[in-house]
């Protein structure tokens, strides 16, 4: 069966046992975040159209994968009725994609057909914190409760388990920062008495369990306990939280080191994760049938200096905590690198408990050569003409030149060309239709290498001459241009990212609360939904 654009339709039942037999499923929810976070299956994969040719070649890398596009009936272009669904097909078509279908009627389809919905994002992480809560019986204590220690002076030491920039915005009070991938590797270097209540916190409660339990399952003896709700239930109780904190976990020791290699091979034989050598990476590579992901899971720092050629660098705490981001096909292969025995052992043994294929890679030092950061492959993008900031300027100050700037809302409110607009991708004929005394176009973001994907659909749909910011805004600003900041009318609604009732200072208590309600009713969705998978060890 097929729609009006002569795409294949592709079923609930043929998802749900497709997910339920383990196969590679690309469920693809083409909408901005925001709408995303709004509700979707449990494993959808959130890869907007606006930036589909960043993203996707890296997140769904075999190109043989079966991939399933839904856009809850939005439009790229409203005046072509032309679906956001088409669009994309038409992309990854040609980029290669070979299996693309269209889920059968859409969103609504899904639900009508009993699938579960879920909101907010990272659901499936999300939900396994909770399922691990429940059927381990994780210990936390209360914001109160742990005041309390501190306000008697008891031996407690507090570790956030966020990345470290989420730290730095706002933490626990004499708290340290310990990511959660670093967590058990580093212990006892952080916290050498046995005898001092470890409290692990976090924004909300994923990661909180998540570590607390990770260090329970490596045997660690000492009492610890997750804070509860973290800095969330913490502002909630009307306490004080710090800013700006800068406390850190100190170099590993071959003690810590010993002691939590000791605990990782025993739970990682338990989780049932096994070992694969390089050239089993290079063949897996080569095999289309199936979707690998290899990812390292150290500090950033150690990743630049030398890393597997090939791999991802996704630190193992954000790995357990974003899953969908990073590997966005259920049922692929996942192979983890390390150089320690400790990080990979201890994110995989989380995945496999969410029913992943995972594997440790086993290198050496010499395997370990390539050097800097990791870089994203990206779609071909067209030759266009480019102008200077300085020509730019020029232009700007005759009145009709028009700049279309498609970064980030956040960064356009932070800093921008004055006169900009901002948009989506998506919504580029919605803004520009008002504008249609404008005698040329610029389009701009950060850097330039979005914007370049857009010169050309902009010029198809003004008849105009358009051209690409060399350099982005980046080389306006290295120019030293005049830069506006604040917020924008253009800002208004803007859907390209959700914003976590956990982040920032200026969150309002009842989002708060509803964001603990919905995560406190994920295990009651999970069972309804039924394909999660998820198996937990036994203790």
């Amino acid at each position: 069966m097929t729609d009006s654009y002569s795409l294949p339709l592709r079923h609930f039942s043929e998802l749900r046992e497709a997910l339920l037999e383990g196969k590679d499923v690309a469920l693809v929810d083409l909408r901005e975040e925001a709408a995303f976070a709004t509700g979707h299956p449990l494993f959808a994969a959130n890869l907007a159209l606006s930036k589909l040719e960043l993203d996707v070649l890296d997140r769904i890398p075999n190109r043989s994968t079966p991939v399933t596009l839904y856009d809850n009936g939005e439009f790229y272009d409203v005046q072509r009725g032309e679906r956001k669904t088409t669009r994309a097909a038409q992309l990854l078509k040609s980029l290669g994609y070979q299996d693309i279908a269209l889920l059968a009627g859409d969103l609504a389809g899904w639900k009508e057909a009993g699938g579960e919905i879920f909101t907010d994002v990272n659901a499936p992480s999300k939900a396994f914190g909770e399922w691990v809560e429940h059927h381990y019986d994780t210990p936390s204590l209360s914001a109160e409760q742990v005041l309390a220690l501190q306000q008697q002076g008891a031996n407690i030491a507090v570790l956030d388990v966020r990345r470290f920039d989420e730290f730095q915005v706002m933490s626990i009070p004499g708290g340290v920062s310990v990511p959660g991938g670093e967590l058990v590797l580093r212990l006892k270097d952080v916290v050498p008495d046995e005898n001092t209540q470890v409290i692990i916190n976090c924004a909300g409660r994923t990661r909180s369990i998540i570590g607390t339990q990770s260090l329970i399952n490596a045997g660690f003896t000492q009492p610890v306990s997750a804070l509860r709700n973290g800095t969330i239930g913490w502002t909630l109780a009307g306490q004080e939280l710090s800013h700006l904190q800068h406390k850190q976990f100190p170099a590993l020791s071959e003690t810590s080191h010993r002691t939590a290699l000791q605990g990782a091979q025993a739970l990682a034989l338990r989780a049932g994760v096994r070992s694969v050598t390089t050239s089993q990476i290079g063949a897996w590579q080569r095999d289309d049938s199936r979707t690998l992901y290899v990812f390292d899971v150290r500090t950033v720092e150690e990743f630049r200096a030398g890393h597997l050629a090939g791999t991802r660098h996704v630190p193992g705490g954000q790995l357990v905590q974003e899953t969908d981001h990073y590997a966005s096909v259920r049922g692929a292969r996942i192979v983890l690198v390390d150089n320690d025995g400790v990080r990979a052992r201890m994110a995989a043994s989380w995945l496999a408990q969410m029913n992943w294929e995972v594997y440790i890679a086993e290198v050496e030092a010499a395997d370990l050569t390539e050097q800097g950061d990791w870089k994203a492959r990206v779609a071909p993008a067209p030759a266009v003409e480019s102008v200077k900031p300085e020509q730019l300027l020029n232009w700007l100050s005759e009145g009709n030149t028009g700049i279309v700037d498609l970064t980030t809302s956040a960064n356009f409110r932070h800093r921008r060309i004055p006169g900009a607009v901002w948009t989506t991708r998506g919504n580029i004929p919605q803004v520009i239709a008002s504008q249609t005394e404008k005698e040329r176009w610029v389009v701009t973001c950060t850097s330039g290498l979005l914007a370049r994907y857009a010169v050309t659909e902009l010029a198809e749909l003004t008849g105009k001459p358009v051209y690409l910011l060399e350099k982005g805004t980046v080389g306006w600003i290295d120019q030293g241009l005049l830069l506006e900041r604040g917020d924008s009318v253009y800002l208004d609604n803007a859907q390209d990212r959700y914003r976590r009732p956990y982040e920032g200072t200026d969150v309002s208590p009842q989002a708060m609360q509803d964001y603990l309600d919905w995560e406190y009713g994920l295990v009651g969705q999970l069972e309804k939904d039924g394909t999660h998978g998820f198996r937990l060890l036994k203790a």
